[in-house]
């Protein structure tokens, strides 16, 4: 008798801790979608800020933002819809509608202005929203928050990304890119 209870609780208690540790793991690995976009051209979004030059037309050239809705405000021709397309997608949208009995031939160019901001949470100096620089890396974004705090998991990070107009999150390393407008969380470590 005296032996079968020191088994019964030994049963119990590694059942309490693989229950405490399989609550640890609620992301899974990044899907194979953060990857790919990774070397997707770049897809427009609300907060980014556009510079756009109509050649020979000084009124039209100036900056605009995507707003929320994901359009821009565009002199003559109104809201034009920018998210999830390209530079070159946008531009040539642009030039069509201006052909359409503004300007005879009109000569646009895109370029960003301003990126959408990063977003950085978790066991980091000051957590917060930060700009994004093209070839940013995890590693690079946490060190612009203020470095690991004291208890952070400095192997991974958890990033809530949007692909295709999906929200993904996914657990990645500290050296994979890091894309504008995503979210990175820094876990805190278990010992």
């Amino acid at each position: 008798m005296s032996f079968a209870k020191p088994k019964i609780v030994l049963a119990l208690g590694m059942a309490a801790v693989s229950v405490a540790l399989s609550g640890c793991n609620t992301y899974q690995p990044a899907p194979k979608a953060f990857s790919e976009a990774t070397i997707q051209p770049y897809m427009l979004d609300s907060g980014d800020r556009l510079r756009v030059t109509v050649f020979d037309q000084e009124g039209l050239t100036n900056t605009y933002t995507v707003d929320q809705a994901g359009y821009i405000s565009f002199p003559l021709i109104g809201q034009v819809p920018a998210r999830g397309r390209t530079l070159q997608q946008l531009s040539g949208q642009i030039a069509q509608k201006l052909r359409q009995g503004y300007i005879r031939d009109p000569d646009v160019t895109i370029d960003i202005d301003r990126y959408r901001s990063v977003y950085i949470m978790g066991e980091v100096g000051q957590p917060g929203q930060y700009s994004y620089v093209p070839g940013m890396t995890i590693q690079n974004a946490i060190a612009v928050a203020g470095g690991f705090s004291s208890r952070a998991n400095q192997a991974n990070a958890d990033v809530t990304r949007k692909i295709n107009g999906h929200v993904m999150t996914g657990r990645v390393g500290i050296s994979d890119p890091v894309l504008a407008g995503d979210t990175i969380y820094v876990r805190e470590r278990l010992f």
